[in-house]
């Protein structure tokens, strides 16, 4: 009688339900841990590629020296091909002509990319809204993670938005 019961065909569906329950326990137990691990070497070895236009490349650059020194929050210095890097820092004013250029740079990055509008000129124009050639704001682009606002903004702002853009990361969910 106990051989009518286990047929082949119930043996199979026995053993995927196994081999089901043991990739939820494997994904529950390892995932959370290594999406963690994932999370914390992504947010403090961002790479950026900066887009400078305007004045805020000012800033950025007196960010980057002794007195602030971003590197201490994980940012590295700029070097390398856009196919090393996962931060766009777009600073300045945004042209309709350079706007493909923008998109293509923003493109050639590898998954996962984040970005960072950085001054008023980025974020709607600055200035020069009204003008005909002048973007208002990179976000019909590219999807912007941060907005870091001023003109041109403070290196301490600089350094709180790429702060935000490490808590966003940290709550991402590693694909």
């Amino acid at each position: 009688m106990l051989k009518e019961l286990i047929t082949p065909q119930s043996a199979a569906n026995s053993a995927n339900v196994f081999v089901g329950k043991l990739g939820d326990v494997l994904i529950r137990a390892i995932g959370k841990p290594l999406g963690y691990a994932l999370n914390w070497s992504r947010l403090w070895s961002l790479w950026p590629v900066h887009i400078e236009t305007a004045c805020c490349s000012l800033e950025f650059g007196a960010a980057s020296g002794p007195r602030w020194d971003v590197e201490r929050f994980g940012i590295i210095e700029a070097f390398g091909s856009l196919r090393q890097t996962d931060l766009v820092i777009v600073q300045g004013t945004i042209t309709r002509k350079m706007a493909p250029r923008l998109r293509m740079v923003y493109d050639q990055m590898p998954d996962p990319k984040y970005v960072i509008a950085m001054g008023a000129c980025a974020i709607t124009g600055g200035l020069y809204f009204d003008s005909y050639n002048v973007l208002p704001g990179i976000d019909g682009i590219i999807p912007v993670d941060v907005y870091i606002p001023g003109c041109p903004p403070r290196p301490e702002t600089l350094i709180q938005g790429v702060l935000l853009l490490q808590e966003k990361i940290k709550r991402m969910r590693v694909r």
